[in-house]
């Protein structure tokens, strides 16, 4: 489990003196449904237990976790998911990367939790659509339940328990996990995040 793993780094970090810890943990670690929540929760615990100075990155969804698909989407010819009409406040891993390093340079973070998301969401049909108008190919969403899209995601080679936990992800999509209008992450940056156009654009290459 995680948290274990988590918590000797913490215990090895006191005893060789580290003094600050940044930690990215995941959006609304507090409240979140999503399964991989638990671990971070309880790390996030920890962290305040160890008398260590810290600071909390809960990063949302990465843009890359759905635009990898892009092109096995136009293989089968739609974007097959669970997650609905679900929001997804996603940013890319260079935008999350920019925060880090702005909080980890920056002293005025120490202590605070920042909840990290992009700045316009955006559901799996809105991604199809991008798709086709990007290609100038039809590819539709195609919402299925998560046991169907568990066993289409372990017909595509991935290994059945990554399957069933990606598919569990997009159910909690389904139900706003993945949504966050507070734009803490563009603050943090600077910027704006990085559109879905920009990343649709970059799988397609």
């Amino acid at each position: 489990m995680h948290v274990i793993q988590h918590r000797n780094v913490i215990t090895a970090a006191k005893a060789a003196g580290v003094q600050t810890i940044f930690y990215t943990s995941v959006l609304h670690a507090d409240t979140s449904v999503l399964s991989l929540a638990d671990e971070h929760r309880m790390t996030e615990a920890d962290l305040r237990a160890s008398g260590l100075s810290f600071s909390i990155l809960r990063n949302g969804w990465y843009t890359e976790n759905y635009t990898g698909s892009v092109k096995a989407a136009l293989q089968g010819g739609a974007f097959i998911g669970s997650a609905g009409s679900g929001r997804i406040s996603s940013a890319s891993r260079a935008d999350y990367a920019e925060a880090l390093a702005v909080v980890a340079t920056g002293t005025e973070h120490i202590g605070k939790t920042y909840e990290l998301a992009g700045d316009n969401a955006w559901t799996l049909s809105d991604l199809a659509v991008e798709i086709s108008r990007q290609t100038g190919k039809d590819i539709p969403y195609r919402n299925l339940s998560e046991a169907d899209y568990a066993r289409a995601l372990v017909g595509a080679g991935l290994p059945d328990g990554i399957a069933h936990a990606i598919a569990g992800w997009d159910i909690a999509a389904s139900q706003g996990a993945l949504f966050d209008d507070g734009r803490q992450l563009s603050a943090l940056i600077g910027r704006p995040t990085t559109p879905l156009v920009q990343s649709v654009t970059v799988a397609l290459q």
